[in-house]
């Protein structure tokens, strides 16, 4: 319970989710955002109490959002992830980085007729693909990517997109370098920079910041990023649901991520420890990240309301 969390944190510019600031919050928004990995499951785990809460939120009528930084997935396929875990999600409500490369593209104007490569998996491909854009690599076996790089890398490749990578190798790096460095014009776009992700229930693993790196170390180019805490995605969230920012409660694990792309939007914010900040990390010295509030977990939201569902 949010109860638990030390006095010392109250020191800090954040304030402690308590009975009081809870309803004062739920008052004065009408759209919740929330990540997914960290906030609700943990690779294929629902976090406890997660389903009531939401359902608790969408019974006062608010709206809820989600908006995620992992690519791997389409918003398809992520609608299909939140149906086997129990909770029912449209594909209208999800919001992810491998939309947010294939959008950003799309109001760029891309030429159609130049072709996408993709350090990533499928969520990127069929969000590309539904965008109308042509894209090559993926995740692909080992051989193909030898294959690619055997032969004169296509000119006809405008942009690269780099996401996280489960199947990275070298081969996919030197392909996507040599796009980068040799076509002219190329764009280079990373889907995220998040460090470190939650794929299992158990322990962190090497997230899209990995593969982004490696890129910009052979390029020497800096990436546009699509995704959190880049506020990109926010015009369309603005757009389809008509809510001020001052409206929206951006709820995240990440603070250089969630909340930072809550700050830069002008969203209230809600840090949960849930996921992959701890308390010790909002403590830090060197942190310059405070969320208007803290607590343990999403289920707290339910737990100190004074409405109980």
């Amino acid at each position: 319970m949010a109860t638990e969390l030390s006095q010392s944190t109250l020191k800090e510019k954040s304030q402690l989710l308590t009975s009081l600031n809870t309803q004062n919050l739920l008052d004065s928004v009408d759209a919740f955002l929330f990540d997914c990995d960290g906030v609700i499951w943990k690779g294929d785990s629902l976090i406890d109490g997660v389903s009531d809460t939401l359902d608790f939120l969408r019974s006062m009528g608010k709206e809820l959002v989600f908006v995620t930084n992992n690519s791997t997935k389409s918003r398809r396929q992520y609608a299909k992830k939140f149906h086997s875990v129990g909770i029912s999600v449209s594909e209208d409500e999800i919001f992810s980085s491998s939309f947010a490369a294939a959008m950003y593209l799309k109001v760029n104007k891309f030429p159609k007729e130049k072709k996408v490569y993709v350090i990533g998996e499928e969520g990127i491909l069929e969000e590309l693909e539904l965008a109308g854009f042509t894209p090559l690599g993926g995740p692909h076996l080992i051989l193909l990517s030898i294959v690619l790089c055997t032969m004169l890398h296509l000119l006809q490749v405008g942009a690269v997109v780099v996401g996280l990578d489960q199947y990275i190798n070298f081969y996919k790096l030197h392909y996507g370098t040599l796009c980068i460095r040799e076509n002219p014009g190329c764009l280079f776009i990373a889907t995220n920079r998040d460090a470190v992700g939650n794929l299992t229930d158990l322990q962190e693993w090497p997230g899209a910041g990995c593969m982004v790196g490696a890129i910009c170390g052979t390029t020497q180019k800096d990436p546009i990023v699509v995704g959190k805490p880049s506020t990109f995605l926010m015009d369309f969230l603005l757009e389809k649901f008509n809510i001020p920012t001052s409206k929206m409660c951006m709820v995240g694990d990440r603070l250089d991520t969630d909340i930072l792309f809550g700050q830069n939007s002008g969203c209230r914010t809600l840090l949960v420890f849930s996921g992959v900040t701890k308390e010790s990390d909002l403590q830090d010295p060197s942190n310059q990240i405070h969320p208007e509030y803290m607590t343990t977990a999403l289920s707290d939201i339910l737990h100190l309301t004074n409405n109980k569902f």
